[in-house]
């Protein structure tokens, strides 16, 4: 069974919130990254109680601290979505955060929010402190920046005096993000229209309050079908090929490798077939490259991964320690400045990863630990709790032996 999507969570959570009453939302995992955004709504002045896999956020008060310090943990969603959310409902706030999310960029906001009324005070990274009022205008920004700052604004910008437009200066890229925020949107009753610009955004809606159903995680899905691809029969429930989640790609991308791959109406089932190297283009798909990583590893050929130069500013330099990683185990792995060289050896064979503190690098090493012919030792083990807690538990149900030594896996 797929996990509830993470991305999802985040969107509902906030949307619900924003509705100003008492919403539930289900399924919800409590990783470390939706335990941030939960703990930014209550800095807000919103409630939050989980009963179970439900959570139910009150937001009745929300906004009524006009100052709040928001701890985003390690999460770039969390923080990018909360910037302009802060700014809209007038609140003075400071960002902190943790571990490699103090390093990321976030120097756009100071750039595009002061022209819109509010003050930013920051070095380029965090902390970062907002106040004043955003106002409703013209926003111009790239298409090409991580997807989570215009996010941001759509989710924002709807509650402003006055009607807002997002104008892209370059071409979109993981724009199934975005839709997944505009479909979150909907649900509550706030719209944004898609224009040849990028959106025209109306002021002076209300989100209104509802219970949300979370849909299952494509991109944690991937790597059980990526293992059923490479050398297994694994069947995943609970995801919705109809999802607005870009990830739902790796259907695709399995097909194109070659994988028989069946989807039924709340399940996909991916069984071993003879997998030839394929180009990716993952400009719409980044969290995917580490995972299509170990597949092309095991592809007849040379995989080309290419657009996927913002990989560079994840929680490691992604490209870099996928690169290590499967080079690590055994596999031959280049380094490009926009993607990766894959050559297919048939197999991998095991030895030592460094995790990185990544949680998509920990998942992928593991799934290539499967089938690799000798022990496979992973450190940071507990960068899974980032977005994905009870991996290891589904990875067992695989036929998986995890042993802990410390924070490293066996």
């Amino acid at each position: 069974m797929a996990p509830p999507s993470k991305s999802d969570a985040h969107r509902a959570i906030i949307c619900a919130a924003l509705s100003k009453g008492v919403c539930k939302i289900a399924p919800i995992a409590m990783s470390n990254d939706i335990k941030a955004t939960i703990n930014c709504v209550k800095a807000l002045g919103a409630a939050a109680e989980i009963d179970g896999d439900k959570l139910i956020i009150d937001g009745r008060n929300i906004f009524k601290n006009k100052t709040a310090s928001l701890d985003c943990f390690e999460s770039g969603s969390t923080l990018r979505f909360f910037v302009p959310i802060a700014a809209a409902g007038g609140v003075s706030t400071e960002f902190t955060g943790h571990g490699s999310l103090t390093t990321r960029p976030i120097g756009l906001f100071s750039e595009l929010l002061p022209k819109a009324g509010v003050k930013c005070v920051t070095d380029g990274t965090l902390p970062l402190s907002v106040s004043g009022q955003l106002k409703s205008g013209t926003f111009e920004i790239a298409g090409n920046i991580s997807s989570q700052f215009i996010t941001g604004l759509l989710l924002a910008l709807p509650l402003l005096d006055g009607d807002s437009k997002i104008v892209l200066t370059t071409n979109l890229e993981s724009e199934g993000y975005i839709n997944m925020t505009l479909a979150c949107m909907k649900k509550f009753g706030v719209t944004a229209e898609r224009t040849d610009y990028g959106w025209f955004v109306k002021g002076n809606q209300s989100y209104i309050p509802r219970d949300y159903t979370t849909d299952g995680d494509w991109s944690q899905a991937a790597f059980f079908m990526t293992a059923g691809a490479v050398s297994g029969d694994v069947v995943v429930e609970g995801v919705d090929i109809n999802s607005t989640q870009g990830d739902k790609e790796i259907v695709n991308l399995l097909k194109r490798f070659g994988a028989d791959v069946e989807i039924n109406e709340n399940s996909v089932r991916v069984k071993k077939s003879e997998l030839k190297a394929i180009r990716i283009d993952a400009r719409n798909i980044p969290d995917l490259v580490p995972i299509l990583s170990v597949a092309a590893a095991y592809a007849d050929g040379i995989t080309e991964i290419y657009g996927a130069e913002r990989l560079r500013i994840k929680e490691s330099d992604r490209l870099k320690t996928t690169a290590d990683m499967i080079n690590s185990l055994g596999g031959i792995a280049e380094e490009k400045p926009d993607g990766l060289i894959i050559r297919g050896t048939g197999g991998l064979k095991g030895g030592d990863v460094n995790g990185s503190n990544d949680h998509r690098i920990v998942m992928a090493a593991s799934t290539a630990a499967l089938f690799c012919k000798n022990e496979v030792k992973i450190s940071d083990r507990e960068s899974i709790n980032k977005s994905f807690p009870d991996y290891f538990e589904k990875y067992k149900e695989l036929g998986g032996v995890v042993k802990c030594q410390s924070t490293e896996i066996i």
